[in-house]
């Protein structure tokens, strides 16, 4: 049997209490998986300082160099799995195995996390906004004509992990790259892409102890975000919700991204049906940047309409399939259970499930053993209603008419809000928002990430803090 071990700062450890994550198809065993317990959590903290001080003797550019040739380990290597190794066609079949996720879905996560690996300087230059990294090694310099000085805001950064999708992995990777130690505690489907991402950084020559690797209960999650002086946590509202008013945590919970056509451009509506549609159906729907909305002044059910029928076509494939566009559910039942909150919506006055007019059977369909969600649009009458600011891990989304004087603040928080229109009024107030948190004007896809930006909060203003600095060179009598 396949196991993978904890790994307590770089270091394999096989523990007597394991899990086991199973096929999401045939739910036969195919991997075991030590689990950390608190306590075993708790006394490797102890050695994060001294961690952090040594991360901190590496130069950035040494970091940097060390990023890109991970990189390329990660994209093509056969690596260390435990006791056993993984190619990278081992790596798409165990991901998709566990996941559901398609194997064309899980290469293209891989390729995206490999970008940013082999891309780090630009995303450091994005992220600092353009800073000289030497300053961060000798901890002061000249930026924009001023002299500057920044300090860690602590000894780690430890991320509980969710298993939804692969790409997430990509935003805690620039961690490394700031000399921060990393506190992973994996998704309990998908143990496989943090896991291969630090044995590419061991291989391609990066300090082991900078890694710990926890596959843990929701105790053991906690005690990592308690101990590591710096966190980020990925989940449901229920799960983000704990930390709302915890500052050293960053959430990535729900996106409730969307899209708006302007009164200006409203006419124009179905060419812009392809960027919507991909906005909510790639990846299967299942990240927070998918859109879950369409705001919209008029032409409502023209719209969901046109939107439905392009997204029916979409139907199950094989897991190796190139042409799969949806993932199965690992589990069923939570499939069947957020097709009942849709109905549940859809019983209450106002909205209706356009998709069920061009699907020949209901959303939840059956194929090869496994149970899927078919995209869904439904049209909604009122903001207010309760489906008009939904999110659901399948490709699903309301179409929403109102008048766009209410465009964006009645939105509510929106991760990635895709503006198509050239009214300066409209562009004014989605700038002014502090509810948004990626802007787009112009049909762009809301999944369409640039990596030089912040994707959800800033993780370098999350490490480091800038102190006020001043000196004078004393002369020596």
């Amino acid at each position: 049997m396949l196991h993978i071990p904890i790994l307590r700062q770089g270091r394999p450890y096989r523990s007597i209490d394991t899990t086991m994550a199973v096929h999401h198809r045939t739910k036969e065993p195919l991997v075991e998986i030590s689990m950390a317990n608190p306590g075993l959590i708790r006394r490797d903290m102890m050695r994060l300082g001294e961690i952090a001080d040594a991360m901190a003797k590496f130069t950035s550019e040494e970091l940097l160099t060390l990023c890109e040739k991970a990189s390329e380990l990660f994209l093509n290597a056969e690596l260390p799995l435990g006791d056993a190794t993984q190619s990278v066609q081992d790596y798409l079949e165990q991901t998709s195995a566990t996941t559901g996720l398609p194997h064309v879905m899980v290469r293209r996560n891989m390729e995206k996390i490999g970008g940013v690996m082999s891309n780090m300087r630009g995303v450091l230059r994005g992220l600092t906004r353009n800073l000289d990294l030497s300053i961060l090694d000798q901890g002061f310099g000249e930026a924009s004509g001023s002299v500057v000085s920044y300090f860690r805001r602590g000894d780690s950064l430890g991320v509980v992990l969710p298993s939804n999708s692969p790409g997430v992995h990509s935003l805690w990777v620039p961690a490394f790259a700031l000399k921060t130690p990393l506190v992973l505690k994996p998704g309990g489907s998908e143990p496989w892409t943090p896991y291969r991402i630090i044995q590419a950084f061991i291989a391609a020559g990066a300090p082991p102890e900078a890694f710990s690797y926890y596959p843990a209960d929701h105790a053991g999650a906690g005690e990592i975000l308690r101990r590591c002086s710096r966190g980020m946590v990925f989940g449901d509202v229920s799960t983000t919700k704990i930390y709302t008013n915890d500052p050293r945590v960053e959430l990535h919970g729900p996106g409730w991204s969307k899209v708006v056509i302007g009164d200006d451009m409203i006419e124009r509506w179905p060419e812009f049906i392809d960027v919507i549609a991909a906005s909510i159906a790639e990846n299967s729907g299942r990240s927070c940047v998918n859109a879950s909305a369409v705001w919209v002044p008029k032409y409502g059910r023209e719209i969901a309409n046109a939107l439905a029928e392009k997204l029916a076509k979409i139907e199950p494939r094989a897991a190796d399939d190139p042409d799969a566009e949806i993932a199965p559910f690992a589990n069923g039942d939570v499939a069947r259970r957020i097709s009942m909150l849709v109905d549940q919506g859809l019983a209450e006055e106002g909205a209706e499930d356009v998709t069920a007019n061009y699907r020949p059977s209901g959303r939840v369909a059956e194929f090869n053993g496994c149970t899927y969600l078919l995209p869904t649009i439904v049209l909604v009458d009122s903001k207010d209603h309760g489906l008009a600011n939904k999110e659901y891990l399948f490709p699903f989304a309301s179409v929403v008419e109102a008048p766009m004087e209410q465009a964006p603040d009645a939105m509510g928080p929106t991760l990635v809000l895709t503006a198509i229109t050239n009214d300066p009024k409209l562009k004014a107030r989605c700038l002014k928002s502090n509810h948004i948190g990626r802007l787009n004007f112009g049909p762009i896809q809301t999944n369409r990430i640039v990596w030089d930006q912040p994707h959800e909060g800033n993780l370098f203003d999350h490490l480091y803090a800038r102190r006020a600095f001043q000196a004078v060179e004393t002369v020596a009598v």
